[in-house]
Protein backbone atom coordinates (compact mmCIF):
# COMPACT_ATOMS: atom_id res chain seq x y z
CA UNK A 1 0.00 0.00 0.00
CA UNK A 2 1.27 3.48 -0.89
CA UNK A 3 1.84 5.53 2.22
CA UNK A 4 -0.30 8.67 2.54
CA UNK A 5 1.59 11.70 3.84
CA UNK A 6 0.20 14.89 5.36
CA UNK A 7 2.42 17.89 6.19
CA UNK A 8 1.10 20.31 8.80
CA UNK A 9 2.93 23.64 8.59
CA UNK A 10 3.10 26.01 11.54
CA UNK A 11 4.82 29.37 11.83
CA UNK A 12 6.19 31.66 9.16
CA UNK A 13 6.33 31.69 5.37
CA UNK A 14 9.95 30.47 5.52
CA UNK A 15 8.59 27.28 7.12
CA UNK A 16 6.03 27.04 4.31
CA UNK A 17 8.85 26.97 1.75
CA UNK A 18 10.54 24.13 3.66
CA UNK A 19 7.26 22.19 3.73
CA UNK A 20 6.78 22.66 -0.01
CA UNK A 21 10.26 21.31 -0.66
CA UNK A 22 9.53 18.30 1.56
CA UNK A 23 6.29 17.86 -0.40
CA UNK A 24 8.25 17.80 -3.65
CA UNK A 25 10.68 15.22 -2.30
CA UNK A 26 7.89 13.04 -0.92
CA UNK A 27 5.91 13.25 -4.16
CA UNK A 28 9.03 12.29 -6.10
CA UNK A 29 9.44 9.19 -3.95
CA UNK A 30 5.98 8.04 -5.01
CA UNK A 31 4.17 8.62 -1.73
CA UNK A 32 0.70 10.16 -1.88
CA UNK A 33 0.21 13.62 -0.36
CA UNK A 34 -3.20 14.04 1.27
CA UNK A 35 -5.14 17.03 2.61
CA UNK A 36 -6.98 15.47 5.55
CA UNK A 37 -5.16 14.45 8.72
CA UNK A 38 -7.48 11.46 9.14
CA UNK A 39 -6.39 10.01 5.77
CA UNK A 40 -2.68 10.05 6.55
CA UNK A 41 -0.53 7.09 7.49
CA UNK A 42 2.36 9.52 8.17
CA UNK A 43 2.03 13.09 9.45
CA UNK A 44 4.89 15.57 9.48
CA UNK A 45 4.50 18.60 11.75
CA UNK A 46 6.79 21.40 10.60
CA UNK A 47 7.06 23.40 13.80
CA UNK A 48 7.82 26.96 14.86
CA UNK A 49 9.89 27.66 17.96
CA UNK A 50 10.28 31.43 17.73
CA UNK A 51 8.14 32.67 20.65
CA UNK A 52 6.30 31.01 23.53
CA UNK A 53 2.90 31.11 21.82
CA UNK A 54 4.34 29.39 18.74
CA UNK A 55 6.05 26.72 20.84
CA UNK A 56 2.80 26.05 22.70
CA UNK A 57 0.89 25.75 19.42
CA UNK A 58 3.49 23.32 18.09
CA UNK A 59 3.36 21.08 21.17
CA UNK A 60 -0.45 21.09 21.27
CA UNK A 61 -0.63 20.25 17.56
CA UNK A 62 1.74 17.29 18.02
CA UNK A 63 -0.32 15.94 20.92
CA UNK A 64 -3.64 16.39 19.11
CA UNK A 65 -2.37 14.60 16.00
CA UNK A 66 -0.90 11.78 18.06
CA UNK A 67 -4.47 10.79 19.00
CA UNK A 68 -4.99 9.71 15.38
CA UNK A 69 -2.84 6.66 16.09
CA UNK A 70 -5.80 5.36 18.08
CA UNK A 71 -8.68 6.61 15.94
CA UNK A 72 -7.42 6.69 12.34
CA UNK A 73 -4.72 5.27 10.06
CA UNK A 74 -1.70 7.06 11.50
CA UNK A 75 1.44 4.89 11.74
CA UNK A 76 4.15 7.52 12.25
CA UNK A 77 4.27 11.10 13.57
CA UNK A 78 7.39 13.02 12.51
CA UNK A 79 8.37 16.46 13.78
CA UNK A 80 10.54 18.91 11.86
CA UNK A 81 11.47 22.60 11.95
CA UNK A 82 12.67 25.15 14.46
CA UNK A 83 11.30 23.47 17.59
CA UNK A 84 13.23 20.28 16.85
CA UNK A 85 16.39 22.20 16.04
CA UNK A 86 16.32 23.91 19.42
CA UNK A 87 14.65 21.39 21.74
CA UNK A 88 15.54 17.96 20.35
CA UNK A 89 16.38 16.36 23.70
CA UNK A 90 13.32 17.71 25.50
CA UNK A 91 10.96 16.59 22.75
CA UNK A 92 12.39 13.08 22.66
CA UNK A 93 12.27 12.74 26.44
CA UNK A 94 8.87 14.29 27.09
CA UNK A 95 6.89 13.26 24.00
CA UNK A 96 7.05 9.52 23.30
CA UNK A 97 4.31 10.09 20.73
CA UNK A 98 6.98 11.37 18.31
CA UNK A 99 8.33 8.69 15.93
CA UNK A 100 11.06 10.73 14.24
CA UNK A 101 12.74 14.12 14.27
CA UNK A 102 14.44 16.19 11.58
CA UNK A 103 16.05 19.63 12.03
CA UNK A 104 16.09 22.80 9.93
CA UNK A 105 19.32 21.82 8.22
CA UNK A 106 18.30 18.29 7.25
CA UNK A 107 14.77 18.38 5.86
CA UNK A 108 16.08 17.40 2.41
CA UNK A 109 16.49 13.90 3.87
CA UNK A 110 12.82 13.63 4.84
CA UNK A 111 12.21 10.46 2.80
CA UNK A 112 14.90 8.60 4.75
CA UNK A 113 13.29 9.76 8.00
CA UNK A 114 9.89 8.53 6.84
CA UNK A 115 11.25 5.13 5.85
CA UNK A 116 13.08 4.68 9.15
CA UNK A 117 10.10 5.85 11.22
CA UNK A 118 7.82 3.38 9.46
CA UNK A 119 10.38 0.65 10.19
CA UNK A 120 10.09 1.51 13.89
CA UNK A 121 13.58 2.89 14.53
CA UNK A 122 12.62 6.42 15.77
CA UNK A 123 15.18 8.30 13.58
CA UNK A 124 16.82 11.53 14.76
CA UNK A 125 18.52 13.85 12.29
CA UNK A 126 19.32 17.26 13.76
CA UNK A 127 22.68 18.63 12.62
CA UNK A 128 24.02 22.15 12.25
CA UNK A 129 21.43 24.47 10.66
CA UNK A 130 23.70 25.40 7.75
CA UNK A 131 21.65 24.04 4.86
CA UNK A 132 20.69 26.26 1.92
CA UNK A 133 18.28 24.68 -0.53
CA UNK A 134 18.64 25.31 -4.24
CA UNK A 135 16.62 24.89 -7.43
CA UNK A 136 17.84 21.30 -7.81
CA UNK A 137 15.45 20.22 -5.04
CA UNK A 138 11.86 19.60 -6.19
CA UNK A 139 9.18 21.85 -4.76
CA UNK A 140 5.43 21.28 -4.76
CA UNK A 141 3.55 24.53 -4.17
CA UNK A 142 0.60 24.18 -1.81
CA UNK A 143 -2.85 24.24 -3.40
CA UNK A 144 -4.06 26.05 -6.52
CA UNK A 145 -2.03 29.19 -6.13
CA UNK A 146 -0.53 31.91 -8.27
CA UNK A 147 1.85 33.23 -5.63
CA UNK A 148 4.89 31.70 -3.95
CA UNK A 149 7.57 32.67 -1.46
CA UNK A 150 11.22 32.28 -2.41
CA UNK A 151 13.91 32.26 0.28
CA UNK A 152 16.92 34.25 -0.88
CA UNK A 153 18.98 33.62 2.27
CA UNK A 154 18.97 31.68 5.52
CA UNK A 155 19.98 32.63 9.05
CA UNK A 156 20.90 36.02 10.44
CA UNK A 157 23.98 37.88 11.73
CA UNK A 158 22.26 40.85 13.38
CA UNK A 159 22.03 39.32 16.86
CA UNK A 160 19.10 41.39 18.12
CA UNK A 161 18.85 40.78 21.84
CA UNK A 162 15.28 39.40 21.67
CA UNK A 163 15.72 37.01 18.75
CA UNK A 164 16.51 33.29 18.72
CA UNK A 165 16.66 32.90 14.92
CA UNK A 166 20.49 32.59 14.81
CA UNK A 167 20.21 29.73 17.33
CA UNK A 168 17.69 27.84 15.18
CA UNK A 169 18.74 28.86 11.65
CA UNK A 170 22.43 29.72 11.96
CA UNK A 171 24.51 32.53 10.49
CA UNK A 172 23.41 34.57 7.48
CA UNK A 173 23.91 32.71 4.18
CA UNK A 174 22.81 34.04 0.79
CA UNK A 175 21.75 31.70 -1.97
CA UNK A 176 23.39 32.26 -5.32
CA UNK A 177 21.53 34.48 -7.75
CA UNK A 178 21.51 31.67 -10.31
CA UNK A 179 19.81 29.32 -7.86
CA UNK A 180 17.10 31.86 -7.04
CA UNK A 181 16.48 32.68 -10.70
CA UNK A 182 16.31 28.98 -11.51
CA UNK A 183 13.69 28.45 -8.83
CA UNK A 184 11.69 31.45 -10.04
CA UNK A 185 11.66 29.96 -13.55
CA UNK A 186 10.49 26.60 -12.21
CA UNK A 187 7.69 28.29 -10.24
CA UNK A 188 6.64 30.31 -13.28
CA UNK A 189 6.36 27.07 -15.27
CA UNK A 190 3.84 25.89 -12.62
CA UNK A 191 1.68 28.99 -13.14
CA UNK A 192 3.09 31.19 -10.39
CA UNK A 193 2.76 34.90 -11.24
CA UNK A 194 3.87 36.55 -7.98
CA UNK A 195 7.17 35.95 -6.20
CA UNK A 196 7.62 37.19 -2.64
CA UNK A 197 11.31 37.37 -1.74
CA UNK A 198 11.97 36.49 1.89
CA UNK A 199 14.87 36.14 4.30
CA UNK A 200 15.40 37.00 7.92
CA UNK A 201 17.33 40.01 6.63
CA UNK A 202 16.61 40.42 2.92
CA UNK A 203 18.40 43.74 2.40
CA UNK A 204 21.70 42.13 3.33
CA UNK A 205 21.39 39.74 0.40
CA UNK A 206 24.62 38.98 -1.43
CA UNK A 207 27.10 40.66 0.90
CA UNK A 208 28.56 37.28 1.86
CA UNK A 209 28.81 36.02 -1.75
CA UNK A 210 29.41 39.06 -3.90
CA UNK A 211 30.92 42.53 -3.68
CA UNK A 212 28.17 44.38 -1.86
CA UNK A 213 24.39 44.63 -1.54
CA UNK A 214 22.85 42.71 -4.44
CA UNK A 215 19.12 42.80 -3.64
CA UNK A 216 18.30 45.49 -6.27
CA UNK A 217 20.01 43.48 -9.00
CA UNK A 218 18.31 40.28 -7.85
CA UNK A 219 14.85 41.86 -7.84
CA UNK A 220 15.32 43.32 -11.31
CA UNK A 221 16.53 39.99 -12.67
CA UNK A 222 13.60 38.06 -11.15
CA UNK A 223 11.21 40.37 -13.01
CA UNK A 224 12.87 39.26 -16.26
CA UNK A 225 11.80 35.63 -15.71
CA UNK A 226 9.03 34.88 -18.26
CA UNK A 227 5.66 34.50 -16.54
CA UNK A 228 6.55 36.42 -13.38
CA UNK A 229 4.40 39.55 -13.17
CA UNK A 230 4.87 40.73 -9.57
CA UNK A 231 7.94 40.68 -7.30
CA UNK A 232 7.35 41.61 -3.67
CA UNK A 233 9.87 42.45 -0.93
CA UNK A 234 9.60 41.21 2.66
CA UNK A 235 11.68 41.70 5.81
CA UNK A 236 13.78 44.61 4.61
CA UNK A 237 16.19 45.52 7.39
CA UNK A 238 16.16 49.35 7.69
CA UNK A 239 19.88 49.61 8.36
CA UNK A 240 20.77 48.29 4.89
CA UNK A 241 18.07 49.92 2.75
CA UNK A 242 20.09 51.54 -0.03
CA UNK A 243 19.23 54.29 -2.53
CA UNK A 244 19.74 51.74 -5.30
CA UNK A 245 17.04 49.55 -3.77
CA UNK A 246 14.63 52.47 -3.57
CA UNK A 247 15.33 53.24 -7.23
CA UNK A 248 14.66 49.63 -8.29
CA UNK A 249 11.27 49.62 -6.57
CA UNK A 250 10.41 53.04 -7.97
CA UNK A 251 11.28 52.33 -11.60
CA UNK A 252 10.57 48.65 -12.30
CA UNK A 253 6.84 48.20 -13.06
CA UNK A 254 6.91 44.52 -12.04
CA UNK A 255 8.27 45.25 -8.55
CA UNK A 256 5.30 45.84 -6.25
CA UNK A 257 5.22 49.26 -4.65
CA UNK A 258 5.21 47.48 -1.31
CA UNK A 259 7.87 47.33 1.38
CA UNK A 260 7.77 45.14 4.49
CA UNK A 261 10.28 46.73 6.88
CA UNK A 262 10.17 45.51 10.51
CA UNK A 263 11.18 48.45 12.73
CA UNK A 264 10.35 46.81 16.12
CA UNK A 265 10.13 50.14 17.97
CA UNK A 266 10.42 53.89 17.60
CA UNK A 267 12.31 54.95 20.72
CA UNK A 268 16.12 55.13 20.68
CA UNK A 269 16.40 53.86 24.23
CA UNK A 270 14.41 50.72 23.42
CA UNK A 271 16.17 50.18 20.08
CA UNK A 272 19.50 50.34 21.88
CA UNK A 273 18.40 47.64 24.34
CA UNK A 274 17.19 45.59 21.40
CA UNK A 275 20.59 46.08 19.72
CA UNK A 276 18.93 47.38 16.56
CA UNK A 277 21.08 49.61 14.32
CA UNK A 278 20.01 53.16 13.57
CA UNK A 279 17.78 55.46 15.54
CA UNK A 280 14.38 57.10 15.17
CA UNK A 281 15.86 60.00 13.22
CA UNK A 282 17.33 57.53 10.71
CA UNK A 283 13.99 55.75 10.37
CA UNK A 284 12.06 58.95 9.77
CA UNK A 285 14.55 60.06 7.15
CA UNK A 286 14.46 56.67 5.39
CA UNK A 287 10.65 56.55 5.31
CA UNK A 288 10.54 60.15 4.06
CA UNK A 289 13.01 59.33 1.30
CA UNK A 290 11.09 56.20 0.24
CA UNK A 291 7.75 58.01 0.11
CA UNK A 292 9.21 60.95 -1.77
CA UNK A 293 10.62 58.68 -4.49
CA UNK A 294 7.70 56.18 -4.48
CA UNK A 295 4.61 58.28 -3.63
CA UNK A 296 2.15 55.38 -3.97
CA UNK A 297 4.16 52.92 -1.88
CA UNK A 298 2.45 50.73 0.71
CA UNK A 299 4.62 50.25 3.79
CA UNK A 300 4.23 47.48 6.35
CA UNK A 301 6.10 47.31 9.62
CA UNK A 302 6.04 45.29 12.83
CA UNK A 303 6.39 46.52 16.39
CA UNK A 304 7.27 44.77 19.66
CA UNK A 305 5.61 46.16 22.78
CA UNK A 306 6.52 45.34 26.34
CA UNK A 307 10.24 44.92 25.72
CA UNK A 308 12.17 44.82 29.03
CA UNK A 309 12.39 48.30 30.48
CA UNK A 310 9.78 49.83 28.16
CA UNK A 311 8.29 52.65 30.22
CA UNK A 312 4.86 54.16 29.93
CA UNK A 313 6.39 57.30 28.41
CA UNK A 314 8.28 55.23 25.81
CA UNK A 315 5.08 53.43 24.90
CA UNK A 316 3.12 56.68 24.61
CA UNK A 317 5.76 58.09 22.28
CA UNK A 318 5.57 54.89 20.25
CA UNK A 319 1.80 55.47 19.89
CA UNK A 320 2.47 59.02 18.70
CA UNK A 321 5.00 57.66 16.20
CA UNK A 322 2.47 55.20 14.74
CA UNK A 323 -0.16 57.94 14.44
CA UNK A 324 2.30 60.24 12.72
CA UNK A 325 3.99 57.78 10.35
CA UNK A 326 0.70 56.29 9.10
CA UNK A 327 2.06 52.94 7.99
CA UNK A 328 -0.31 51.21 5.58
CA UNK A 329 0.03 47.90 7.46
CA UNK A 330 1.18 47.20 11.00
CA UNK A 331 1.75 44.02 12.97
CA UNK A 332 2.05 44.22 16.76
CA UNK A 333 3.68 41.56 18.93
CA UNK A 334 4.19 41.33 22.66
CA UNK A 335 7.75 40.67 23.78
CA UNK A 336 8.35 36.98 24.43
CA UNK A 337 11.12 35.92 26.78
CA UNK A 338 13.29 33.52 24.77
CA UNK A 339 15.86 31.21 26.34
CA UNK A 340 19.51 31.93 25.62
CA UNK A 341 18.85 35.43 24.27
CA UNK A 342 20.46 38.49 25.91
CA UNK A 343 17.12 40.22 26.51
CA UNK A 344 16.18 37.63 29.11
CA UNK A 345 18.93 39.03 31.33
CA UNK A 346 17.74 42.63 31.08
CA UNK A 347 16.09 44.19 34.15
CA UNK A 348 12.52 45.48 34.46
CA UNK A 349 10.52 42.92 32.53
CA UNK A 350 6.99 44.12 31.80
CA UNK A 351 3.94 42.31 33.22
CA UNK A 352 1.98 40.19 30.72
CA UNK A 353 -1.24 42.11 31.35
CA UNK A 354 0.52 45.39 30.54
CA UNK A 355 2.01 43.92 27.35
CA UNK A 356 -1.41 42.78 26.15
CA UNK A 357 -3.00 46.14 26.96
CA UNK A 358 -0.27 47.96 25.04
CA UNK A 359 -0.63 45.65 22.03
CA UNK A 360 -4.40 46.15 21.92
CA UNK A 361 -4.03 49.90 22.33
CA UNK A 362 -1.55 50.14 19.48
CA UNK A 363 -3.75 48.04 17.18
CA UNK A 364 -6.73 50.29 17.90
CA UNK A 365 -4.63 53.26 16.82
CA UNK A 366 -3.63 51.39 13.67
CA UNK A 367 -7.27 50.58 12.88
CA UNK A 368 -7.95 54.27 12.51
CA UNK A 369 -4.79 54.74 10.45
CA UNK A 370 -5.69 51.80 8.19
CA UNK A 371 -9.18 53.16 7.63
CA UNK A 372 -7.77 56.54 6.64
CA UNK A 373 -5.21 54.93 4.30
CA UNK A 374 -7.85 52.69 2.69
CA UNK A 375 -10.24 55.58 2.08
CA UNK A 376 -7.55 57.33 0.03
CA UNK A 377 -7.67 54.39 -2.40
CA UNK A 378 -11.32 55.09 -3.32
CA UNK A 379 -11.44 56.25 -6.92
CA UNK A 380 -8.03 54.83 -7.79
CA UNK A 381 -7.52 52.16 -10.46
CA UNK A 382 -5.32 49.40 -9.06
CA UNK A 383 -3.98 46.04 -10.24
CA UNK A 384 -5.55 43.01 -8.54
CA UNK A 385 -4.53 39.33 -8.72
CA UNK A 386 -7.75 37.29 -8.65
CA UNK A 387 -7.41 34.29 -6.31
CA UNK A 388 -10.92 32.88 -5.89
CA UNK A 389 -14.58 33.37 -6.82
CA UNK A 390 -17.53 33.75 -4.46
CA UNK A 391 -20.51 32.45 -6.41
CA UNK A 392 -23.05 33.33 -3.73
CA UNK A 393 -22.20 37.02 -3.94
CA UNK A 394 -20.98 36.94 -7.56
CA UNK A 395 -17.65 38.58 -6.78
CA UNK A 396 -14.04 37.70 -7.38
CA UNK A 397 -11.69 38.02 -4.42
CA UNK A 398 -8.06 38.89 -4.82
CA UNK A 399 -5.20 41.07 -3.66
CA UNK A 400 -3.86 44.34 -4.91
CA UNK A 401 -0.16 44.90 -5.45
CA UNK A 402 -0.38 46.81 -2.13
CA UNK A 403 -1.31 43.62 -0.22
CA UNK A 404 0.88 40.64 0.60
CA UNK A 405 -0.48 37.07 0.70
CA UNK A 406 -2.27 35.96 3.88
CA UNK A 407 -1.18 38.88 6.10
CA UNK A 408 -2.81 41.90 4.41
CA UNK A 409 -6.23 42.81 3.06
CA UNK A 410 -8.23 41.62 0.07
CA UNK A 411 -10.12 43.25 -2.78
CA UNK A 412 -13.70 42.26 -3.66
CA UNK A 413 -14.24 42.69 -7.40
CA UNK A 414 -17.64 42.93 -9.11
CA UNK A 415 -18.38 43.22 -12.83
CA UNK A 416 -15.89 40.46 -13.69
CA UNK A 417 -17.85 38.47 -16.27
CA UNK A 418 -14.84 37.97 -18.53
CA UNK A 419 -12.30 37.36 -15.75
CA UNK A 420 -10.63 34.12 -14.68
CA UNK A 421 -8.94 33.01 -11.47
CA UNK A 422 -5.25 33.91 -11.77
CA UNK A 423 -5.83 37.00 -13.92
CA UNK A 424 -4.23 40.30 -12.94
CA UNK A 425 -6.91 42.88 -13.74
CA UNK A 426 -7.59 46.58 -13.43
CA UNK A 427 -10.07 47.49 -10.69
CA UNK A 428 -11.60 50.86 -9.87
CA UNK A 429 -11.91 51.09 -6.06
CA UNK A 430 -15.41 52.11 -4.98
CA UNK A 431 -15.49 51.26 -1.28
CA UNK A 432 -12.98 51.17 1.57
CA UNK A 433 -13.56 48.69 4.38
CA UNK A 434 -11.49 48.52 7.57
CA UNK A 435 -8.69 46.46 6.04
CA UNK A 436 -10.14 45.49 2.65
CA UNK A 437 -11.29 47.23 -0.52
CA UNK A 438 -14.14 46.71 -2.96
CA UNK A 439 -14.34 47.80 -6.55
CA UNK A 440 -15.47 47.25 -10.11
CA UNK A 441 -13.41 45.29 -12.61
CA UNK A 442 -12.57 47.17 -15.77
CA UNK A 443 -13.28 44.92 -18.75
Amino acid sequence: MTEKIKIVTLGCDKNLVDSEIMSGLIHGRGYELVEQNEEATVIIVNTCGFIDAAKEESVNTILDLADLKETANLKALIVSGCLTQRYKEQLLEEMPEIDGIVGTGDFDKINDIIDEALAGSRPILVGNPIFNYDQALPRKVSGDRYTAYVKIAEGCDNNCTFCSIPIMRGKFRSRTMESILGEAAQLASQGIKEISLIAQDSTNYGTDLYDGFKLPELMNRVTEVPGIEWVRLHYAYPGFFTDELIEAIATNPKICKYIDMPLQHSEDSVLKRMRRPGRQRDTRELVRKIRARIPDVAMRTSIIVGFPGETEDEFNRLCDFVREMKFDKLGVFTYSREEDTPATRLPDHVDEEVKEWRANTLMEIQREVSKEVSEKRVGQVIDVLLERYDGRNDVYIGRSHFDAPEIDGEVFVSNGDSFNIGDIVKVRVTHALEFDLAGEGLQ
